[in-house]
């Protein structure tokens, strides 16, 4: 196949004039990007009767400056601690059969591209009870996930699950509910798609005899022994994203232009991709891109440091950049976004390695645009607000 001709000045530029142009001027993108990056975790309290708690429930309707939020729910050992402590902590999986069960519920907030919060939630808490306010719960929540030990008797965690959606979706009916079915790993090929379509069937049953035919619940297969539960959540995050067809869009066309196989935009802290192209997902390609990350990242903490007497020479590019070429002449290509996201492709074309330049070139371009799609003009205009406001309340005292 060969190389795309392509022309630095002809690469997105007049695609991104005109997506960002029409799309980032939109209201509707405006609305639902007010996601900042500040720590705003919400308490659990108790309010005093099942009215007040009933009355106070509205559909969910985030606030300008609110941060989605990941509840992880399901019964006790289940897996939950296993899984935010593998996803976003770092805790090589061998080391979470030393979790203990979890008695309170744990609330971490993610710095990253877009800060959320993770709560996790005790297999025992009974929050669909009246002292609990579930205005509380769920009033601010993007996604709901529950998890379901595939290895045990699963139909209690299926019952309180359907409990848990008929509430949900009574009162706040824009809430994703995603359900993984966990601990796959230890069953067969033929039992692990048995007990997958006999707990989807059994949910929908149960929906749909409550009214809810097309209720918004997606499942998959999830073990923290693979990368199946970090592609699980970033189909979660993805969800979370206002702008995610813009980025989507945006790596089509750098992909198309390129001649890339496959990329990925990484969230470098938790190997989550929040964006790819429309390809179909390649679980081979995806674990080779994310374990690059691995290597990249460590090299990066072993050899980058500052000289006291070091002097650039001229003007420098402050993100790392990498690419190696494999036996069978597979570049993997990485370049550094911003703190937070990387940029990873996978490039079959074997003509790939004298084009590096070019490749660059249109990845920075890429980089500009993604720079525009994440600008936060909002929270500025938040900051004039509320200085305007600490104005006015001086100037009446």
């Amino acid at each position: 196949m060969p190389w795309p001709a392509v022309e630095p000045s002809q690469f997105i530029e007049r695609e991104i004039e005109r997506r960002l142009m029409s799309a980032y001027r939109s209201s509707s993108l405006k609305t639902e990007a007010q996601l900042s990056l500040e720590l705003n975790l919400q308490g659990t309290h108790q309010v005093g009767s099942s009215a007040q708690a009933r009355t106070s429930l509205v559909p969910n309707t985030q606030p300008r400056d609110a941060k989605p939020r990941l509840l992880l729910m399901g019964l006790r050992r289940s897996g939950k601690s296993s899984i935010a402590s593998v996803v976003f902590h770092k805790m090589p999986p061998n080391e979470t059969l030393f979790l203990e069960s979890t008695t309170r519920i744990q609330k971490d907030s993610i710095h990253s591209f877009m800060d959320f919060q993770v709560w996790d939630f005790p297999g025992q808490l009974e929050y669909l009870e009246p002292s609990f306010d579930l205005e509380d719960i769920f009033g601010s929540l993007g996604a709901l996930v529950w998890v379901i030990d595939a290895q045990d008797d699963y139909l209690d965690s299926v019952a309180r699950l359907n409990r848990t959606i008929l509430t949900v979706q009574q009162y706040y009916p824009g809430i994703n509910i995603e359900v993984f079915i966990h601990k796959v790993d230890g069953l067969s090929d033929e039992y692990r798609q048995d007990t997958f379509q006999d707990i989807v069937q059994r949910i929908s049953d149960e929906l749909s005899d409550a009214g809810y035919e097309n209720a918004p619940v997606h499942y998959y297969l999830t073990s923290i022994y693979d990368y199946s539960v970090f592609e699980a959540f970033s189909k979660v995050i993805q969800k979370l994203i206002p702008n995610l067809s813009t980025l989507e869009n945006l790596i089509n066309t750098l992909a198309n232009n390129c001649g890339f196989e496959k990329t990925y935009l990484f969230d470098v802290l938790s190997k989550i991709y929040i964006a790819s192209d429309t390809r179909p997902v390649d679980m081979a390609c995806y674990e080779m891109c994310s374990d690059y990350i691995d290597v990249i990242v460590d090299i990066s903490e072993l050899y980058s440091w500052d000289h006291s007497l070091r002097k650039p020479k001229g003007d420098q590019v402050q993100e790392a950049e990498s690419h190696v070429v494999l036996h069978d002449e597979t570049m993997i290509h990485l370049m550094e976004m911003n703190k937070y996201l990387c940029l990873v492709s996978v490039i079959r074309n074997p003509e790939a390695k004298e084009k590096k330049g070019l490749i660059d070139m249109n990845c920075r371009t890429f980089q500009d645009a993604l720079n525009d799609v994440f600008s936060r003009s909002w929270e500025q205009e938040q900051e004039e607000r509320a200085a305007a406001a600490a104005a006015a309340t001086s100037a009446a005292e």
